[in-house]
């Protein structure tokens, strides 16, 4: 298989405070408007799949069809393979892949799914082209993505702006774009498909075990994690600063009336 071509650097990288997020995600939290129609013989790509906990949740959604997830992290399909193994799951395989050039054949999958992954990539369209070669007629690509000049908390924490702020820089500065999830319909149409159905859905975290779970993995992934590396290696923050940001997260996270939305665009493209 081709090494991947770097066309934009993943800006959250793998610490543990990155997957303490990522294998939160299921197929019901993470893709709940495709779900309604995958069908039990269904072949399914999921790419950028991670920790696979949605590849998991997709594999037994079809039964008597087959899920392959696919990721530029080698060392990530280590933990969806064990994941997939826990549930003792025979119709699922994970290999390493780049969305911008996928080693299969035109028209090999009824389904192409990407949760998280256009904000990551240097050519979402040319992504979704290439998606769309891979998708059978009929077959349908699925993307989900978050927006972040569209996510909302309460109350105004000093700091949390800091930290909008700088996710988006450093996210741009690595050639992504962090609100990807309004963008997706527009990519979709210059990628020349013409039956899109566009939509959007929350996560959102209030109770005292989301709010300390989400802003204790934010504490400590602008600590820790790749993006905080990246953010200070970039000269978009200073060790300091990006300390005073951690701790406004805490701060919010200790407030009894926190509230804390991510919103996410969604498109439903069916392959003509």
């Amino acid at each position: 298989m081709p090494k991947p071509r770097e066309t934009a650097v993943y800006t959250h990288g793998h610490h543990e405070s990155v997957l303490r997020s990522h294998t939160w995600r299921t197929a019901a939290n993470s893709a709940a408007y495709l779900l309604g129609s995958l069908k039990p013989h269904m072949k399914v790509l999921d790419i950028g799949c991670g920790p696979g906990t949605i590849t998991a949740g997709l594999a037994e959604l079809v039964p008597d069809g087959h899920v392959t997830g696919v990721d530029r992290a080698a060392e990530i399909l280590e933990r969806a393979r064990a994941a997939a193994a826990e549930r003792g799951l025979t119709n699922v395989d994970f290999a390493i892949a780049d969305v911008h050039a996928l080693d299969y054949p035109d028209e090999t999958f009824c389904v192409v799914h990407a949760h998280q992954v256009l904000q990551h990539v240097g050519d979402p369209v040319r992504a979704l082209r290439e998606m769309t070669r891979v998708t059978k007629p009929g077959g349908l690509i699925a993307v989900r993505d978050a927006d972040y000049a569209a996510m909302t908390w309460y109350p105004e924490v000093p700091g949390m702006a800091d930290w909008l702020d700088l996710y988006r820089r450093v996210a741009r500065a690595n050639g992504g774009e962090p609100d990807a999830g309004r963008r997706l319909k527009s990519w979709a149409l210059r990628a020349g498909l013409t039956e899109v159905t566009a939509t959007s859905s929350t996560w959102t975290y209030s109770t005292p075990a989301e709010r300390r779970w989400w802003s204790g993995l934010w504490a400590d992934r602008t600590l820790d994690s790749a993006y905080a590396a990246r953010a200070v290696e970039g000269g978009h923050a200073s060790e300091e600063q990006l300390r005073a940001v951690s701790e406004a997260w805490r701060e919010w996270g200790r407030q009894e009336d926190g509230w804390f939305a991510v919103m996410h665009g969604e498109i439903l493209c069916r392959k003509a």
